[in-house]
C-alpha cells in the first residue's frame, strides 16, 4: 500500500514537473517576445527622436532618458570624443562626477574593452568596496556596464549603464542591451552631419549675422514650424568695384549698413543670415512668395538710396617744385558709393533640402548679367 502511494506520489512529482517546465517555457518566451516588442518601441522612439527638430544634444538626452525609462537603469551616460576632447552628451548623473565620467577611456579596467570593442561588466562585492573608476562617489553605483561606441570601425566614445545595487546586471541579456548600444550607435551617425552644423556656425563680425551654416541647423526650428516658406537670396553685385575705385572700408561700411536695414525690418520668425560673401538670405517663416514683393521692393529702394561718404580730409604728400622735393597738405578727394543689389526669391517646402534650394538661387545670382539689377522669382 506503502509503495503504492510512492508511486503516485512520484507520477504527480513528475506530472507537476513537466507542467512547470511548460509553464516556464511559456513566461520565457512570453518574455522574449514582450522583450523584442519593447525593443522595436524603443527603436521607434529613438527614430521619433532623431526626427525632431531640435539640437543633437537635446535629442541624445532624449534618448539617454528613454533608455533609463525603457531599461529600468539608475544612471545612463553617453560620452563621445568630438575631436579634441571627450565630452559628454547625455547624462542623468550630478555634475561633479562628470570630470570621471569624461576620463574612463584612461581607466585600466576599461582599456581592453574600447581596444577590442566588447563590452565590460564591473561590480562591488561588499558594500565597504568601490568601483574601480570611481574617485569619491563610493556610495553612487554598485555596478556597471561599460560599451565602447564605434561607427564604421572607428572608435568614437562610450555608453555606460550604472547601478546603485551590487551584481545588478548580473541577470541582464547583454544582447538585449547590445541592440540599445546599435541603436545609440545609429542615432549618433545619422545626427553627425547636424551635429558639425551646428558647431561650424560662425557669427560673421561686420554685421553680427550668422553664416549660412545656421540655415541647416538651428534656424530650421524656426522656418520648420511651417509647411512653405519663402526664401530671398540677394547679392550686392557692384560690391568688387567699390572696394577697387573707392576702397575697402567703404565696402566693408556698405554690407555692415545693408545688414542693419534688413534687421530693423525682421519680424521673430524670420530668419536673416549672411551668406557667403556679397550674398544674404532671408527666409520668410509661413510666408507665401507672393506676399513679400512689396515687402521687398521697399527694401531694395531703401537699400540703393543709401549712400556712404568718406569725407575729405588733409594729408601731407610729397611734390616737387622747383626741382625739390617737398612736402605739402592737400585736400584728399572726397569718395563716396552707394550699393547695386539683385534678388531672386523662390518657395521652401517644409521636409525638402534649404542647402539644396540656396545653391539654386546662388547659381541664378552668379550666371545673371552683371548689370542686372532687379527682383526675380524661380
Amino acid at each position: 500500500m506503502i509503495i503504492i502511494v510512492i508511486v503516485i506520489l512520484l507520477i504527480a512529482i513528475a506530472v507537476l514537473v513537466v507542467y512547470n517546465i511548460s509553464i516556464q517555457k511559456k513566461i520565457d518566451s512570453y518574455n522574449n517576445l514582450n522583450q523584442q516588442i519593447n525593443n522595436l518601441t524603443v527603436l521607434q522612439d529613438f527614430l521619433k527622436v532623431a526626427g525632431e527638430e531640435e539640437s543633437v544634444d537635446e535629442k541624445l538626452n532624449k534618448i539617454n532618458e528613454i533608455v533609463i525609462e525603457k531599461y529600468d537603469i539608475k544612471y545612463s551616460t553617453i560620452v563621445v570624443f568630438d575631436g579634441a576632447e571627450y565630452v559628454i552628451k547625455a547624462t542623468n548623473v550630478d555634475k561633479i562626477h562628470h570630470e570621471t565620467l569624461t576620463n574612463l577611456h584612461n581607466e585600466e579596467i576599461f582599456q581592453d574593452s574600447v581596444t577590442t570593442a566588447t563590452p565590460k561588466y564591473v561590480t562591488i562585492e561588499n558594500e565597504n568596496e568601490k568601483l574601480p573608476y570611481q574617485k569619491v562617489e563610493m556610495g553612487r553605483a554598485k555596478s556597471a556596464m561599460f560599451f565602447p561606441l564605434y561607427i564604421d570601425n572607428i572608435y568614437i566614445g562610450y555608453w555606460i549603464m550604472e547601478s546603485g545595487k551590487m551584481h545588478a546586471f548580473d541577470k541582464t541579456d547583454t544582447t538585449i542591451i547590445e541592440v540599445v548600444k546599435d541603436n545609440i550607435i545609429s542615432v549618433l551617425s545619422t545626427m553627425s552631419y547636424q551635429d558639425a552644423m551646428e558647431n561650424i556656425v560662425r557669427t560673421d563680425k561686420f554685421t553680427g549675422l550668422y553664416s549660412a551654416e545656421y540655415l541647416y541647423s538651428k534656424a530650421k526650428k524656426t522656418f520648420d514650424k511651417y509647411p512653405t516658406s519663402a526664401v530671398c537670396m540677394f547679392k550686392i553685385i557692384n560690391i568688387e568695384k567699390i572696394n577697387e575705385d573707392v576702397g575697402r572700408q567703404i565696402g566693408n561700411e556698405i554690407i555692415t549698413e545693408i545688414s542693419n536695414i534688413v534687421k530693423s525690418k525682421m519680424a521673430s520668425q524670420y530668419v536673416f543670415v549672411r551668406y557667403m560673401g556679397p550674398k544674404f538670405v532671408i527666409v520668410f517663416s509661413g510666408v507665401e512668395e507672393g506676399s513679400v514683393e512689396e515687402f521687398l521692393k521697399e527694401l531694395k529702394k531703401e537699400m540703393e538710396e543709401l549712400e556712404i561718404v568718406e569725407e575729405a580730409e588733409e594729408v601731407q604728400v610729397v611734390k616737387v617744385i622747383n626741382g625739390k622735393r617737398m612736402k605739402v597738405r592737400e585736400l584728399k578727394e572726397q569718395k563716396s558709393a552707394s550699393p547695386k543689389v539683385n534678388f531672386v526669391v523662390s518657395t521652401y517646402y517644409k521636409g525638402t533640402g534649404i542647402e539644396k534650394l540656396n545653391l539654386k538661387l546662388e547659381e541664378y545670382l552668379d550666371s545673371a548679367d552683371s548689370d542686372e539689377n532687379k527682383i526675380n522669382y524661380i
